[in-house]
């Protein structure tokens, strides 16, 4: 059986920092791109950042570029998202996904991934 595990939400105030992370069980870890999305009350789920096997090629929403970084360990199992200069639109629970096909102009389709997390509250504070 698979499971995807995030940690790292929380609370803090507009221009903070944040990291998730997020562990696989039951899956090879780096056989599969991987992916945080985050969604809002009434509103759809979105992908926020991408990123292949070995980390080599990602994907961003825009609002999030120059904001967020996503990266892998593979030695460690661990995926993660930096989240620096955060606003109160960065609000939401963010989802870490296993199994992403996306593309690194087009973006990811929700529909398409495999395995999701059970998410993590971000909250932002102004």
């Amino acid at each position: 059986q698979v499971q995807v595990l995030e940690s790292g939400g929380g609370l803090v105030q507009a221009g903070g920092s944040l990291r998730l992370s997020c562990t696989t069980s039951g899956l090879t870890f780096d056989d599969y791109a991987m992916g945080w999305f985050r969604q809002t009350p009434g509103k759809e789920r979105e992908g926020v950042a991408c990123i292949t096997r070995n980390g080599d090629i990602t994907w961003y929403e825009d609002s999030v570029k120059g904001r967020f970084t996503i990266s892998r360990d593979n030695a460690k199992n661990i995926l993660y998202l930096q989240m620096n200069s955060l606003k109160p639109e960065d609000t939401a629970m963010y989802y870490c996904a296993s199994d992403v096909p996306f593309s690194p102009i087009g973006g990811v389709r929700v529909g398409d991934v495999v395995h999701w997390g059970q998410g993590t509250q971000v909250t932002v504070s102004s």
